[in-house]
Parts: C-alpha cells; sequence; structure tokens
C-alpha cells in the first residue's frame, strides 16, 4: 500500500459546531478507529507525534483505518473564561456532530452503512473517548482510553448543569436503565494508566468502579511507574490494545 493512499483530510463545515472542524483519514481497509487528540489537539495531532508511525504495522495490514478530528470540547475545557455550563454546551455540539456529522462520513468511506468503530484517546482524547462510546453504543464498540482524565470538575466550577451530567459518563452512568445500558454491556471499555509523574490512576480506578456497577464491562491495566503522562507512554500502549481488538 502506498502510503500517499493513506492520507484524506477534509475541513468539515459543521452545522452543529458552526465552523469548520479538520478530520483526517490515515490508513485505507480495516476496522475504523476514531483516535481523539489531547485537549486542544487538531485532526493531525495524533501524526505530529508519532502515533501514526507506531501504527504502521496495522495499518499496512489493513487491520485498521484511524481516523481524528480537531478537539472541539477540549478547546473549550482550555478557554479563558470557561465554565461548567459552556464546557457542556461545546461538548454536546461536539457530540452532535460526531453523531450526526463525522460518524456517517467515516461509514460512507469506508463502503458499509453499519461498520462498528473503535474510539481511543489519551488524557482528554480518553475523556472522549469514553464518552461517545457511553453515549452511542449503537455506534461505538470498543473505548481505549489511556492516562484518562474523567472527571472535569478538577477544571470546571459549579453550578452544574443537566448538559454537564449529561456530556460527562462518571455523572450521568450511575443513574442510566434501559435500552442504551442493555447496549453498553455489550460493549467494552479498557483503561491503561500509567503511574509515573502527571498521571492520576485514581481517575481510571473510579471509572472501573462505575462501569463495574452498572454491569458494563471493562478492564484497567496499571503498567507501572515508569509510564508517565505523555505521549512515549501513549505510543506504547495503542499499538497494544488495537492489535488486541482488531
Amino acid at each position: 500500500m502506498a502510503k500517499q493512499q493513506w492520507k484524506v483530510s477534509v475541513r468539515m463545515q459543521s452545522r452543529h459546531v458552526g465552523e469548520e472542524i479538520l478530520c483526517a483519514r490515515l490508513g485505507t481497509f480495516g476496522t475504523p478507529v476514531l483516535l481523539f487528540p489531547t485537549a486542544g489537539g487538531d485532526g493531525e495531532e495524533c501524526e505530529r507525534f508519532k502515533m501514526i508511525h507506531v501504527l504502521e504495522p496495522l495499518l499496512e495490514a489493513g487491520r485498521i483505518k484511524v481516523y481524528s478530528c480537531d478537539s472541539v470540547g477540549g478547546r473549550a475545557l482550555s478557554a479563558e473564561g470557561r465554565t461548567a455550563a459552556s464546557w457542556a454546551d461545546a461538548q454536546g455540539r461536539f457530540d452532535r456532530f460526531l453523531y450526526d456529522e463525522l460518524v456517517p462520513w467515516m461509514r460512507h468511506d469506508c463502503e458499509t452503512a453499519d461498520i462498528e468503530i473503535i474510539t481511543a484517546g489519551s488524557s482528554i482524547g480518553a475523556f472522549n473517548a469514553v464518552a461517545a462510546l457511553c453515549r452511542h453504543p449503537d455506534v461505538f464498540k470498543t473505548a481505549i482510553a489511556m492516562s484518562g482524565t474523567f472527571d472535569l470538575t478538577k477544571w470546571l466550577d459549579p453550578p452544574y448543569t443537566s448538559d454537564f451530567y449529561f456530556a460527562s459518563p462518571m455523572h450521568f452512568l450511575p443513574r442510566l436503565e434501559g435500552p442504551q445500558l442493555d447496549r453498553l454491556r455489550t460493549r467494552l471499555v479498557l483503561i491503561p494508566t500509567g503511574e509515573g509523574p502527571w498521571e492520576e490512576p485514581a481517575q481510571s480506578w473510579r471509572l472501573a468502579k462505575i462501569l463495574g456497577s452498572k454491569g458494563i464491562p471493562n478492564r484497567v491495566d496499571a503498567w507501572g511507574r515508569d509510564y508517565d503522562h505523555n505521549w512515549p507512554t501513549w505510543r506504547e500502549m495503542l499499538p497494544k490494545y488495537l492489535a488486541q481488538t482488531t
């Protein structure tokens, strides 16, 4: 497979977000993987930080196609003057973009109208990977959430609106019932975390406890103190988990 055929980039005008969003696809065949950037990252972050380089064996084997897009919610989280309400509004718009605009584009690109998608990401990208799967288990089948920050109340002061709670899996999952939960119980959340500098493994274990209490399959993998909150850790993690799930 010629590498120049791997990449397709588009600037998608989102009716939900109200702006252009950079979306990229890398690879030609295989299971679609929606790889979320870190906070404030864009759709090409995964290339700049050499994640695509370590995924080349899976790309060349036709096992995966990697998709990424700008981190709309992540930008709102780091914006000056942010509030819980402003973040929740931006995150809600981003979620609607994912479901109504990006997923149809991905499925059209895969030439399969109902193909199921793996989500993945690190740090805030891990939050988005889990949030996407928990809100839309009809579309997403597995989340790989590396070194995640899952409770955003550490950055966002109250009051917390209903939109905030519905955007945050840690908050809406404990009360979730019905068909959405039934579908989530057929899905899988993988939660690898380092234990070195800047990592917060307690957040991963807290998320796992909530998922487990609702009967949602999940697994925390603690990678130890040699793995800190940075790209070398995530470049080692992601190929391993995608090799296991594709």
